[in-house]
């Protein structure tokens, strides 16, 4: 099969694939990573899908940036098979179209199947990937605490369903880990995976180790590092919408986005293609309203509707909490779980740090009782923490004081009833776990 025949047969499965094309315009300007295409310009939109006539095949990009004659595409693939005078389509907006039969499956940023189960089934109705969130008094209001199955989290930052909350943690603490507990305990109708710039090999292992059953009753977008800033710029966005798909389904949905701060990366990559400058670290303005759009999505549907109970993991470059992307995400979320490094190295798993560690929705979950235990308890803690070096020192001598006493015979077995095996999540009751610890 000759060039002109290979590319015949890219644009028919073009046609099938995106109904009729038209042309509209050519490639004048290739470059590593954007594309400057002629013709376009007054019919076209800003996120509109592009074709591109390349050497082997027809591929697929995003307008970036829109000019008085020209546009600048951003393709999902490498562009070096892409010449002078390549042929240009338009296909407007971008978006999937998900059914309940994707349970069960692995798909890539474009909503296309990656785990050799065959093709996928196509819904009736297309999501956008660019959606906007719901109205602020359209949104049904959140109130019904949920149990995740991990005690640290149970006791002393509770979640609620529709709530958004972030895993802060520097690399290899156990961000995944700690996802793969909450996403494989079974209170959720649905759950939605966004696998944002993962090693390949992390993937499979996530799927398999960590989702294991889980995956039958989930959705799994995966985006890995070595793919280009649009597909991982896109890949939480297409989880987002599968994640709005079941919601307005009814469905309970746990939507988990591993990382966004990888999705910041990305969407600062782009940004800076298009020429926008850099204000914070390297940041650009629009990567923090990408930011804010994307959460703003995930809570409660309208009234009638299900709910999406967000979690987004957090990557601090350099263990730094007060880096951009960080800081920015902590005003936007509903609560952030701190994993802290020296408490990962002295083995107690999962690693959060309490007294850091906060739910803005804590006081819908737990009942009166509860509130003031855990307020004990985070105080007891405290005043175990802050005279830690001054006991190691021997500047403190039992009897001294009676509440620090109390705080070094009780906070150790805290400690030790917190700790959980990474493989499961648990149905125990947290706050009887804990009393039958602190009895014994």
């Amino acid at each position: 099969m000759n060039l002109l025949e290979r590319v015949a047969v890219s644009l028919s499965a073009a046609e099938t694939e995106f109904g009729a094309i038209k042309i509209g315009g050519h490639v004048t300007q290739v470059s590593t990573g954007a594309i400057r295409v002629s013709g376009l310009s007054r019919s076209v939109c800003l996120g509109d899908l592009v074709l591109v006539e390349g050497q082997d095949r027809v591929r697929q990009g995003e307008i970036i940036l829109l000019d008085e004659r020209d546009v600048v595409v951003k393709p999902f693939e490498r562009s070096s098979d892409i010449g002078i005078g390549a042929k240009a389509w338009r296909m407007g907006g971008l978006a999937v179209h998900p059914d309940l039969s994707w349970k069960g499956r692995v798909i890539n940023a474009l909503g296309k199947p990656i785990d050799s189960r065959g093709t996928l089934k196509t819904g009736p109705a297309g999501f956008l990937l660019d959606r906007d969130p719901p109205q602020a008094m359209e949104r049904a209001r959140v109130s019904k605490p949920v149990r995740t199955g991990v005690r640290v989290i149970d006791l002393f930052t509770p979640l609620c369903v529709g709530q958004r909350i972030g895993i802060f943690a520097g690399s290899g603490v156990g961000k995944s880990t700690l996802l793969g507990m909450l996403a494989g305990f079974g209170e959720f109708d649905t759950v939605v995976v966004g696998l944002v710039g993962e090693r390949g090999r992390e993937v499979r292992e996530f799927i398999d180790e960590v989702l294991g059953d889980a995956l039958e009753n989930s959705v799994v977008v995966a985006a890995t590092g070595d793919e280009s800033p649009m597909m991982r710029r896109l890949a939480p966005k297409t989880a987002m919408s599968v994640a709005e798909y079941f919601r307005g389904l009814g469905h309970s949905v746990l939507l988990i986005v591993d990382s966004a701060t990888r999705f910041a990366h990305a969407a600062r990559d782009v940004a800076m293609a298009a020429g926008e400058p850099p204000v914070s670290r390297g940041y650009t303005p629009s990567v923090f309203s990408d930011l804010a759009k994307l959460l703003e999505r995930a809570g409660p549907g309208a009234e009638g509707e299900g709910t999406i109970t967000g979690i987004f993991s957090v990557l601090v470059d350099g263990d730094d909490h007060n880096d951009p992307v960080a800081d920015n995400l902590r005003g936007l979320l509903d609560g952030h779980v701190i994993l802290d490094r020296a408490i990962a190295e002295a083995g107690r798993y999962p690693p959060v740090d309490i007294l850091k560690s906060t739910s803005r929705l804590s006081q819908r979950a737990w009942t009166d009782d509860q509130r003031e235990l855990i307020l004990r308890l985070k105080g007891m803690i405290a005043r175990f923490e802050e005279t830690r070096d001054l006991r190691l020192m021997g500047g403190y001598q039992p009897g001294m004081d009676e509440s620090l006493d109390k705080a070094c015979e009780l906070v150790p077995k805290i400690y030790e009833a917190l700790r959980q095996s990474s493989k499961a999540a648990e149905a125990n009751d947290p706050f009887t776990d804990l009393a039958r610890a602190l009895s014994a």
